[in-house]
């Protein structure tokens, strides 16, 4: 899944353009699809897939760990 990003994760650096670590859900649309995913770190993830590739277009912060 190439990104046209080419960033990365400014929590983990999981490269976006990298497999998404666990894929929650996958939802087509007119123009491609929209794929919620969690990355390695644990944020939630929306991308969207279209002609021009997949992109984050937005995403949340990880779980705070409980110790």
């Amino acid at each position: 899944m190439p990104s046209t990003t080419g960033v990365v994760c400014p929590h983990c650096g999981w490269p976006d353009g990298a497999e998404p670590f666990q894929v929650l859900s996958a939802h087509p649309t007119g123009a491609g699809g929209t794929l919620w995913t969690r990355c390695a770190c644990g944020s939630l993830q929306a991308r969207v897939v279209d002609g021009d590739g997949t992109r984050v277009v937005t995403r949340g912060r990880p779980s705070p760990v409980e110790c």
